[in-house]
């Protein structure tokens, strides 16, 4: 599935997270290797969910669910929660974390380099650009801005390629597997959780 697909299965309610999950707790330098990974292609993982009855989930924070069934996020919530905080801007109705863990990353046009916001390196300097800025729809603010700088002007083409690689983040698809059935009760999920993130 597409990860803007999988953000905004969190966004109607069809994506959540199970209340037993604990809290958000990566730090800054996993946001930015996993941004460095996708950005170059690389693997990142799957995900595991437990498809369960709407009725029957015991979700984190106060989003409505939607009705008949959701997927509860059992593996992959650091990876999700960060995407969803830097492609949205903001962090997901079930946050329970440290949100300055991914907000103001910076990417570089020359060095193709993920950074969090420096203002005495970044400040002056048209090339680093916000992560969550170049993921809104509209990246014509951007343009404008390499447009007026005649030496970054020139770049343009090369600039424009490493701008879409970026923004292209959001289609990779993410491998997701489903843990399903009547058989999977909460203490059995649970189970499947805690050997999923012990080994």
């Amino acid at each position: 599935m597409q990860i803007k697909t999988i953000l905004d299965q969190i966004d109607i309610g069809a994506m959540a997270l199970p209340e037993f999950q604990r809290g958000y707790v990566w730090n800054r330098e996993q946001v930015r290797g996993l941004m460095y990974s996708l950005y170059r292609r690389h693997p990142v993982g799957s995900l595991l969910v437990w498809v369960t009855s709407t009725e029957n989930a015991d979700a984190r924070g106060d989003q409505q669910l939607q009705p008949g069934s959701v997927k509860l996020l059992l593996d992959g919530q650091q990876r999700i929660t960060s995407l969803y905080g830097l492609i949205k801007g903001k962090p997901p109705e079930f946050f329970d974390g440290d949100k300055q863990s991914f907000t103001g990353l910076y990417f570089n046009l020359e060095t193709e380099t993920f950074e969090f916001y420096a203002p005495m390196k970044m400040r002056d300097d048209a090339r680093w650009i916000s992560v969550t800025e170049m993921m809104a729809d509209d990246t014509g603010p951007v343009m404008q801005r390499l447009l007026q700088n005649p030496d970054l002007a020139a770049k343009l083409p090369t600039y424009m390629g490493r701008l879409n690689a970026v923004t292209q983040i959001k289609t990779i698809d993410l491998h997701m597997e489903e843990v399903a059935g009547e058989d999977k009760t909460v203490d059995v999920v649970v189970d499947i959780f805690n050997r999923v993130n012990s080994g």
